[in-house]
């Protein structure tokens, strides 16, 4: 019972804090241009990866449910509703990211240093992803448009000390400056 009441509590808090959080978010970096803007990939039930997954294999990995691509979508439709420019999308090379981008913007390119360092082996990669992405962002010309980074969890937080939920974007500067967050579910 008690456990009960502590769950039902916490769905409680999160779905007042998301109405709250829902009616602040701000596009309005995004639309000048020039951001980056990383989104965490779209609902894939499940955390972390299967034991034994492959990363060339989609059907042995953690993917986007129906909610998941609806969820991808709606993010293209908030971009072209929202006119967000984009310069480019590039995308972790785990199915759950590639699908993410390919429903919300059709056109993307595989990015190593964007892949998740939540398991081992892969873990060991996180240090030298991050030097590799932020050398990539700090040579990045914008000309107007954002650069998209679809990731995970592990590498927004590692590069923006920001927690995100599947479908979110952290919209910063090519310093990582947070300048806004939209959740999309």
């Amino acid at each position: 019972m008690k456990k009960q009441i502590i769950s039902l509590s916490i769905i409680i808090f999160s779905l007042l804090s998301f109405h709250a959080y829902s009616s602040e978010q701000n596009w309005e970096p995004a639309q000048d241009g020039d951001k980056i803007i990383f989104i965490r990939h779209a609902k894939a039930p499940g955390g972390g990866d299967p034991e034994g997954f492959n990363i060339e294999d989609c059907k042995t990995q953690r993917n986007l449910d129906m909610m998941g691509i609806n969820q991808s979508k709606k993010i293209g439709k908030l971009f072209r509703e929202k006119n967000i420019k984009i310069d480019k999308v590039l995308s972790s090379q785990w199915c759950r990211c590639k699908d993410t981008a390919k429903y919300a913007f059709g056109d993307f390119k595989e990015f190593s240093a964007l892949n998740s360092t939540y398991t081992p082996p892969y873990d060991q990669n996180e240090k030298q992803q991050i030097k590799e992405l932020k050398k990539y962002v700090s040579s990045w010309k914008g000309n107007g448009g954002n650069l998209v980074l679809v990731t995970h969890y592990v590498i927004i937080l590692a590069i923006t000390g920001e927690t995100t939920r599947s479908g979110e974007l952290v919209i910063t500067d090519k310093n990582f400056k947070i300048l806004s967050t939209i959740n999309t579910l």
